[in-house]
């Protein structure tokens, strides 16, 4: 059975921020804990939304890694407490928009946030206590504004998916004159990361037809205006078609990710110079690719049928090889095409694959995957 829920209020468009004071309103959020990363204050794009809000003197947590953590999580929820918060505005990429939906839960509920994992079986756990939340996303990729789930490193070093319909966020304002000055590479590589989500969902095998839709025509979008987006940052028609392509990705979350999300979670945790930093979004590009082919070889009608579809939508030749027009897509925007060249090694594969397989993505894959499935695609990845 389909279970098909689209219920928060979107504002799309180059006016989006003046509706944030009735989004609060509605919400009944009178004193909201900002959350947010140093990069987008010190750009100025956190204030243009902060000057919008209803009230003044508004508390500011600005301490969002690049990957949320758990320690950062609680840090922000002990702020939270000592404001007296109701709620909380995030503004900022995937990381403070996910770190925003850690704090939803934790300062509402009991307990350790492992407890409310997903893969503990700690989704039920988290109930309409959960802090409402206004997502303002300044990154056109993750589409965590309109999703119900969030990924967070916990203090055991597992980066660990958070999900209820509980942590959806009240309302989503996306204004694509946010990412006018976002730099080239990050535009490739949250822009790959819709890319990504697109092309999961929309060859996830649930039957949710409105999501599919959905997710292939953020596709169409994404694939012809994320060249233009990155090397032309101020064009305003390709920054608002690919901050739909991300919101629409997300949208369509709700029939499951696959192999890609499945390696990118795990592969975010892995250290490198010290740091687990690793950019979803480029993760996500550099495993696309084969676990496309992977997909493909099962040779199934469906798959043939949805590749197909995939191909028209992206202007490719009818029997284009779709694993290579990924990777050459990657190159051309001037991001890593191998793990390799991100700091990753051999010696991680184990426990990659190890959370590949416990993974909450795991199982929504068109083809199910073995250990030796996820060894192969990761050494062709790199």
């Amino acid at each position: 059975m389909a279970y098909i829920y689209y219920l928060t209020h979107i504002h799309l468009g180059y006016d989006a921020l003046a509706q944030l004071p009735a989004e609060c309103e509605r919400a009944g959020i009178k004193r909201p804990l900002v959350v947010t990363d140093k990069g987008v204050m010190a750009a100025g794009v956190a204030r243009q939304a902060i000057d919008a809000l209803p009230m003044r003197d508004v508390p500011i947590f600005d301490d969002t890694p690049s990957n949320p953590t758990e320690a950062m999580v609680m840090a922000a929820v002990q702020r939270y407490r000592d404001e007296r918060c109701d709620g909380l505005v995030a503004i900022g990429g995937g990381s403070s928009i996910d770190l925003a939906k850690g704090v939803a839960i934790m300062a509402t509920h009991p307990g350790a946030m492992t407890d409310y994992a997903t893969i503990e079986g700690g989704s039920a756990k988290i109930t309409d206590k959960a802090a409402p939340l206004i997502a303002i996303p300044t990154t056109a990729g993750t589409g965590s504004e309109v999703a119900r789930g969030a990924i967070v490193i916990l203090n055991d070093g597992r980066k660990l998916g958070f999900h209820s319909w509980h942590l959806l966020p009240k309302a989503a304002i996306c204004d694509p004159g946010l990412t006018l000055g976002l730099p080239p590479m990050l535009t490739a590589a949250t822009g790959m990361d819709a890319i990504a989500h697109c092309i999961e969902t929309f060859l996830a095998p649930s039957f949710n037809p409105p999501a599919d839709g959905i997710a292939l025509d953020g596709l169409e979008r994404a694939w012809a205006n994320i060249e233009l987006a990155t090397h032309d940052g101020g064009h305003r028609d390709a920054r608002l078609n690919m901050m739909s392509a991300s919101m629409q990705g997300a949208m369509a979350f709700q029939k499951g990710l696959g192999c890609v999300h499945s390696l990118s979670h795990p592969l975010g945790g892995v250290p490198v110079n010290g740091r687990t930093s690793l950019h979803h979004g480029t993760l996500n590009a550099v495993v696309l690719p084969a676990v496309l082919r992977f997909n493909e070889s099962a040779e199934t009608v469906v798959a043939n049928r949805r590749y197909a579809r995939m191909r028209r939508v992206m202007n490719l030749p009818e029997h284009a090889d779709l694993a290579l027009a990924l990777h050459d897509m990657t190159a051309r925007l001037g991001l890593p095409t191998g793990l390799r060249k991100m700091g990753v090694d051999e010696s991680a594969f184990d426990k990659v694959i190890k959370g590949a397989l416990a993974d909450h993505c795991h199982k929504t894959n068109p083809r199910e995957a073995t250990a030796d499935d996820y060894r192969r695609m990761l050494q062709e990845s790199m």
